[in-house]
C-alpha cells in the first residue's frame, strides 16, 4: 500500500522477525517461551516483594517498579510480534504503530533513569551505611521513580511527535518487527536531519552522561569496599551490587550499539536481531538474574513456597479431620 504522506496514511507494514516462511513456527515456539517467561518472571517479581514484608526497602522498591517496566515495553512488541508469525496480513494502524512507538520508548527511556536510581541507592547502601534509611527515605525513593517516569515519557512524546509528522511518500514498509524510531526514519521522503540530531542528543545523553553517573556511583561503591576488612564482608558488599551491573551492561550496551553507531554500519537483518536482545532477552533475564544472584530473593521464595506448603497441609488435616 503506497500513500501520499503522514497524513493520508492509514496503516503499516511491519515485515517481522523474519522473511523465510519454514522458520515462523518455529520462531513462533521460541519467542512464545521467552514472552511467557518475560510474563511469569516479572509479575512474579513484583508480587514476591509485595507479599514479603522484609523485602520492603527501597532496593526491592525500585527493583519491583524495574519489573514492571521490563513487562511493560515487552508487552508493547511482542504480542503483535507474535501474532505476525502467524498471519499473512502483516499490517498495523498509523495510530497503533504511533501508540507501539510512544509506549516502547517511555518505558525503554524510563529504565534508563531507574537504573540510575538504582546505582545511587547502592552508593547510599555501601558508602554511607548508617544514613541509608535517613537519606534513602521513602519520600526521595517516590521523588526519584516518578521523575524517572516524568522524564522517560516525555522524552518519548518528543520521539513520537516528531517522527509522526514526517511524510512516507515512497514506501509503508518497516523494516522491522515493531514500530521503532530508526526503521520508520529509513521509509520516510521527507528530510530527517533533525529527527536523527534529536534522537542522537537523547541518546547521548541517556547512553553517556546517565551511564557516568553509574560510573562514578560504582568507582566510589568499590573504593568504599576494599576499605573492608574481612572478606566475607567484601564479598557481601559486592554482591548486592553484581546484579545491578549486569543489568545495566546488558540494557546500555545493547541500547548504545543500536542508536549510537553510524547509520553506514546499521542493516534491517542486524537491526532486528539487536532489538531482540533488548526487547526480548534483556526483560526474560532480568528477574532471573536478581533472584539466582540475590539471596534475599532466594529466601524470599523459600518462604512464601513454605508458607504454601503449611497451608496445603492444614487444609489437608482438616479435610480428613472432617471425614473421619
Amino acid at each position: 500500500m503506497m500513500e501520499t504522506n503522514s497524513t493520508t496514511m492509514t496503516e503499516f507494514i511491519l515485515l517481522g522477525l523474519t522473511d523465510r516462511a519454514e522458520l515462523k513456527s518455529a520462531l513462533f515456539a521460541v519467542f512464545l517461551i521467552m514472552y511467557l517467561i518475560i510474563v511469569v518472571g516479572n509479575l512474579g517479581m513484583i508480587t514476591l516483594i509485595k507479599v514479603d514484608p522484609r523485602l520492603h526497602t527501597p532496593m526491592y522498591f525500585f527493583l519491583s517498579h524495574l519489573a514492571f517496566l521490563d513487562f511493560s515495553y515487552s508487552s508493547a512488541i511482542m504480542p503483535k510480534a507474535l501474532i505476525n508469525l502467524l498471519v499473512e496480513n502483516k499490517t498495523i494502524s498509523f495510530s497503533g504503530c504511533a501508540a507501539q512507538m510512544y509506549s516502547f520508548i517511555a518505558f525503554g527511556t524510563t529504565e534508563c533513569f531507574l537504573l540510575a536510581a538504582m546505582a545511587y541507592d547502592r552508593y547510599v547502601a555501601i558508602c554511607k551505611p548508617l544514613l541509608y534509611n535517613v537519606i534513602m527515605s521513602r519520600q526521595l525513593c517516590l521523588q526519584l521513580l516518578i521523575g524517572s517516569y516524568i522524564c522517560g515519557f516525555a522524552i518519548s512524546m518528543i520521539h513520537t511527535g516528531c517522527a509522526f509528522r514526517l511524510s512516507f511518500c515512497h514506501s509503508n514498509v518497516i523494516h522491522h518487527f515493531f514500530c521503532d524510531v530508526i526503521p520508520l526514519l529509513n521509509i520516510s521522503c521527507t528530510d530527517t536531519r533533525v529527527n536523527e540530531i534529536i534522537l542522537f542528543a537523547f541518546c547521548i545523553f541517556n547512553g553517556v552522561f546517565i551511564t557516568l553517573e553509574i560510573c562514578i556511583s560504582y568507582i566510589y561503591i568499590f573504593s568504599a569496599i576494599l576499605k573492608i576488612h574481612s572478606s566475607e564482608g567484601r564479598h557481601k558488599a559486592f554482591s548486592t551490587c553484581t546484579s545491578h551491573l549486569i543489568v545495566v551492561a546488558m540494557f546500555f550496551g545493547t541500547a548504545v550499539f543500536m542508536y549510537m553507531r553510524p547509520s553506514s554500519a546499521s542493516s534491517p537483518d542486524k537491526d532486528r536481531v539487536v532489538s531482540v536482545f533488548y526487547t526480548v532477552v534483556n526483560p526474560m533475564l532480568n528477574p532471573l538474574i536478581y533472584s539466582l544472584r540475590n539471596k534475599e530473593v532466594k529466601n524470599a521464595l523459600r518462604r512464601v513456597f513454605n508458607r504454601k506448603t503449611h497451608f496445603s497441609v492444614q487444609i489437608h488435616s482438616k479435610v480428613i479431620k472432617t471425614t473421619a
